[in-house]
């Protein structure tokens, strides 16, 4: 079985065996401002399966989200129907909680003191006890939790990053709905909050740099595969073109130089390197595969990447750098969001290694999937009294017309 650094090796033998001689196509290249190297984006259907098939089980988390948010957890039922647009639900509350059956129960109170009764929603027992079980399974992470917050700090510009896009991510990188209330005030060592919080203006700021954490994941592989062979290698991007992808002559030149130009970790300081230059493609290229390493899918939805395109000091054109990188992401635009996927995490459209914190997903999909299997049990158990309801209506019918 080949390793990493000889597939590498091997792939820039094939681009330069692939190219004609030039006089020099390095300083010829170099002319060209990177924006104009394009790359044609081409359909992975299996990474596109991969979203997609998380798609049901996002728009239940989504649900339960709305009602955790509410005070005591409980929400009418009609409130939650007006929310049907944001919440992207394409169906009515009621026939959502019919086929998802396991998520919630069904009260009646008042809204207020002298009106009418009506139908409201607060978790099943079963949701709660995932809720429980979900709070054991981020205390037993605690430390994966904290090394990751503190890695997202160290890459951005001024080591600070908003309070608001934090929370706005915290689903991608696993971070616990109470993060910022429970875990950021245990570990002052390494943050601290700062701002306004009154006026929306909070941020998170890194205290205390912790070398161990500024190691990323391709110089962790690098420092493993000299563990295990004795050899050391220098750390590189792992570049795999899909099965039937090929790029243009001069795209294949650019990509060949430009592997093997030395890998820039992204917890350097890179201000002093010019936004369009080859070095700081090599860096944003680094930051993008560190932070979809981070996430718990390998995937981050573009938008919410560019939330931070000032922080990691990424270019406004910076989406194009995941179809210039074909060997390296995927950009599926399953369900009309732009996601940004890491090609080497994925297998045939599954996970190859996956993060300690999705047992909180599993758990909750055992949970959906528990609902979802008694749901059909009495369906069928409806069906079966339906059809003998019919039989014995056919049988009394007969016996009536021969009595006649």
């Amino acid at each position: 079985m080949l390793s990493k650094t000889q597939i590498i090796s091997f792939y820039i033998q094939y681009l330069k065996s692939t190219g004609s001689p030039r006089t020099n196509p390095y300083l010829s290249l170099q002319i060209r401002p990177i924006s104009s190297l394009k790359v044609v984006w081409r359909k992975d259907p299996k990474l596109d399966e991969a979203i997609q098939n998380d798609k049901k089980y996002k728009l239940c988390a989504r649900v339960v989200k709305e009602v955790l948010n509410e005070p005591g957890h409980v929400i009418p039922l009609r409130y939650l129907e007006k929310r049907r647009e944001r919440l992207r639900l394409n169906v009515k509350v009621k026939t959502f909680l019919d086929k998802n059956s396991g998520l919630f129960d069904t009260y009646y109170d008042r809204i207020r003191p002298k009106s009418d009764l009506v139908p409201f929603l607060r978790p099943s027992i079963r949701l709660r006890n995932f809720l429980e079980e979900e709070q054991r399974i981020y205390a037993e992470n605690e430390p994966l939790i904290v090394s990751k917050l503190c890695k997202l700090l160290m890459m951005s510009k001024n080591k600070v990053l908003s309070v608001d896009k934090l929370v706005h991510v915290r689903r991608e990188f696993g971070f616990p709905n109470d993060f910022l209330v429970n875990l950021v005030p245990k570990y002052s060592n390494y943050f601290r909050l700062t701002g306004f919080p009154r006026e929306g203006k909070s941020f998170l700021e890194l205290v205390e740099w912790n070398p161990e954490f500024a190691k990323s994941v391709i110089e962790q592989t690098a420092e493993e595969e000299y563990r295990l062979t004795g050899i050391r290698v220098r750390p590189n991007f792992h570049y795999n073109l899909p099965r039937g992808f090929f790029l243009r002559k001069e795209m294949r030149e650019w990509v060949r130089d430009w592997l093997e130009m030395d890998y820039i970790s992204p917890y350097e300081d890179v201000s002093h390197l010019r936004q369009a230059s080859r070095e700081m493609e090599k860096r944003t290229v680094g930051v993008f595969h560190e932070l979809l390493s981070l996430s718990l899918l390998k995937r981050v939805p573009v938008p919410i990447l560019g939330k931070f395109t000032e922080d990691y000091r990424f270019s406004n054109a910076f989406s194009s750098v995941f179809t210039r990188h074909s060997g390296i992401f995927y950009m599926s635009l399953k369900g009309g969001i732009e996601t940004a996927m890491l090609r080497e995490a994925y297998k045939d459209g599954q996970l190859i290694d996956r993060d300690p914190l999705l047992v909180v997903k599993d758990k909750f999909v055992g949970l959906l999937e528990e609902g979802w299997w008694e749901r059909e049990e009495q369906l069928k158990l409806r069906r079966e009294e339906a059809k003998k309801d019919v039989e014995m209506t056919a049988m009394r019918n007969r016996y009536l017309d021969e009595q006649g």
